[in-house]
């Protein structure tokens, strides 16, 4: 799938945009996460030398754990990288439709154009807006900067 990253930017905000505008409890939840992580810093600074080729959108919602474990992380990863990555959250089952997983609005119709199922979809994109890789919930590899690193790296 190619996206316009023009457009993808003007709908979603930064990752650490994202948690800063989260209101409590979630936000301290996410800011604890964001300030004892520790990143590899080898697989940082192998992501550095790539990070103007590529873009990331994720998926994301206050309530959900793997959100709140991997979108930090997101955070850090851009600003140790320069990496651009954008949060689309505020997303919202819909228990009262058969059809729909997320309820439009408030999760945004971007859910159905990406085939949202679980979350944080995380989607890298190459700067074309190409799509390279998604990781579902979380990462294979043991952090989300090794995988990342091994998309990354082919």
């Amino acid at each position: 799938m190619k996206i316009n990253l023009s457009e993808i930017r003007n709908k979603t905000v930064s990752a650490s945009k994202y948690i800063d505008n989260l209101q409590p409890p979630f936000k301290e939840k996410f800011l604890t996460r964001k300030h004892t992580y520790k990143l590899d810093q080898e697989a940082i600074t192998k992501i550095k030398e790539f990070a103007d080729k590529y873009f990331m959108v994720a998926f994301s919602a206050e309530w959900c754990k793997d959100c709140a474990a991997n979108i930090p992380v997101l955070a850090l990863i851009s600003e140790e990288t320069g990496l651009e990555v954008r949060v689309f959250g505020g997303l919202m089952k819909d228990p009262l439709s058969h059809e729909r997983k997320w309820r439009i609005p408030p999760s945004p119709p971007e859910v159905e154009t990406f085939n949202v199922d679980k979350i944080p979809l995380i989607i890298l994109f190459d700067k074309e807006g190409n799509e390279v890789w998604r990781i579902v919930e979380n990462p294979k590899a043991p952090t989300l900067e090794e995988e990342l690193l091994k998309i990354i790296l082919g």
